[in-house]
């Protein structure tokens, strides 16, 4: 407030008239009103120009590290991927090194979650099973987004024949479930005499695609009528290259969010295999397959199945956990300032 105000009388609305007619008594009311230019108040919601404006990236990742379950989800994740990647880190057990003697033990000095059916450690084929679980849904992921995103691209946005004759095919897959596909694929006399990692993933990919697809041509389709695409076409550039330039780059949100809530699936999926004896062979150590040989311990020690479904669990969760927080950030509707 200004050191000397200029004192402004005003005289309440009606006051003059009732003051003639000897009503009330004559008062005034002295107020004092500062210029605006001598008040903080030209300052409150004005807005910083030289701030530079947030992409919709920007703005997610801006969200996501203020998310608990983003942070606790990323930490079991990367514990995961480090885990597959340099399992030496983290036990110096030969798992497959098996001694009958030690057969169903509780844990031991150096031994933390005991022993198999057969001896042997439980911990460390935990920590080696790893890698197999991790790559069937990493490499699982990346083939599907490439083949089904592909694809859902071209179909959203040239249309016509091309989209009639996706979506007829993605119908015929849809029509068979994941398991039960996978394992009819996995009977045949080219993947069941060549069991391996790659035999799993090229059979999820076969089944996993359609749904990608079409969530990708879905977006392709909002996104190809927006000005910025017509703007691109005005100016001389051609239809692949937009869709390459600008349509698929603004269309990546949905497709991130199903990809990393799919690798979960992949992971129960190549477990399930494994689980069934159609998946991965008994040679590579996995949890799918660690589940399916202490079934037969379930009752007299239930502990050497505990201990790899719990490892699976905690992995899937923490894809999915990875999923809702991302889908969270990237939509504009949940999105906070």
């Amino acid at each position: 407030m200004p050191e000397n105000p200029t004192p402004e009388i005003i005289e309440p609305e009606g006051a003059a008239q009732r003051i003639r007619s000897g009503k009330v008594s004559t008062r005034k009311i002295e107020h004092y009103v500062a210029r605006l230019e001598d008040t903080p108040l030209q300052d409150v919601d004005k807005v910083d120009e030289s701030a530079v404006p947030l992409s919709m990236w920007a703005q997610a990742w801006r969200s996501l590290r203020k998310q608990p379950l983003f942070i606790i989800s990323a930490i079991l994740i990367l514990l995961v991927i480090a885990v597959a990647v340099f399992p030496q880190l983290f036990t110096h057990t030969d798992p497959t090194s098996c001694t009958l003697s030690n057969a169903r033990k509780g844990p031991a000095a150096g031994h933390p979650l005991g022993f198999t059916f057969q001896g042997c450690d439980i911990y460390a084929r935990i920590i080696f099973g790893a890698r197999a679980s991790v790559l069937v849904g990493l490499f699982t992921t990346i083939f599907v987004v490439i083949i089904g995103g592909a694809l859902g691209a071209l179909a959203g946005y040239y249309g016509g024949w091309l989209d009639a004759v996706l979506a007829r095919i993605t119908d015929i897959f849809f029509a068979l479930p994941l398991i039960l596909g996978a394992i009819i694929i996995m009977q045949l006399p080219a993947f069941r005499d060549n069991k391996s990692i790659w035999t799993v993933i090229i059979t999820l990919t076969i089944f996993g695609w359609p749904q990608l697809a079409r969530i990708t041509r879905g977006a392709v389709i909002e996104a190809k009528n927006s000005d910025y695409v017509m703007a691109s076409r005005a100016l001389g550039l051609s239809k692949f290259k937009t869709l390459v330039k600008h349509v698929v780059p603004n269309s990546l949100a949905p497709i991130i969010v199903i990809a990393t809530i799919s690798l979960g699936i992949y992971i129960v999926a190549e477990a399930t295999l494994s689980f069934l004896g159609v998946g991965l062979p008994p040679s590579i150590m996995s949890w799918g397959n660690d589940i399916a040989s202490a079934q037969i311990s379930l009752r007299n020690n239930p502990a050497i199945l505990m201990w790899p479904a719990l490892a699976l669990s905690v992995t899937v969760l923490s894809f999915i956990m990875l999923g809702d927080a991302v889908r969270d950030a990237l939509d504009p509707k949940s999105r906070k300032g």
